[in-house]
């Protein structure tokens, strides 16, 4: 095999080249790669002041594969809280090219402590959007950092996955 080969089937198994295909986006859904297939969650947008306030408070189930999609006008230092939500969470904190940087599994329901979008030490802790979706489901999702969000609501000129 000649190493031009060599080099085409490298870049063909490599993480980035399984993020060249541009998915099809839609508001509504949440796509993941970098996995061994994509995942997508089906979101309920918050993007307002006041959607964000609420969340996913006072509901008492959220269906596997969906979820909350927090996002910000710019990216900042975020954190969140369990106040008035019933049911465990895991919250998915992306940053502004589409990056999965943190994943917090399992809040527990009605504590009051902080849970920051960013670990101590993170050089970059600016985030623009947040998923919330069921305790559990990023694990078994396969969600984690490194993963790459594909969504529309990103700056498709930076975006890590552009949406087609």
């Amino acid at each position: 095999m000649n190493w031009l080969v060599a080099a085409v089937l490298v870049m063909m198994t490599s993480p980035v080249a399984a993020l060249a295909a541009a998915p099809v986006c839609s508001t509504d859904k949440a796509i993941f790669l970098g996995g061994a297939a994509p995942v997508s969650v089906t979101v309920e947008i918050a993007d307002d002041p006041d959607e964000r306030a609420q969340g996913l408070m006072f509901r008492r189930e959220l269906a596997p594969d969906a979820g909350m999609l927090f996002i910000y006008e710019q990216p900042q230092s975020v954190s969140f809280w369990m106040r008035n939500t019933l049911i465990p969470l895991d919250m998915i904190f992306i940053d502004s090219r589409g990056a999965v940087r943190h994943v917090h599994p399992n809040a527990r329901p009605l504590d009051e402590t902080s849970i920051p979008g960013a670990q101590v030490g993170d050089p970059a802790p600016a985030r623009l959007m947040v998923l919330e979706v069921a305790g559990g489901e990023a694990a078994r999702l396969g969600i984690r950092p490194g993963m790459v969000l594909a969504h529309p609501a990103l700056p498709q000129k930076t975006a890590l996955a552009r949406c087609n």
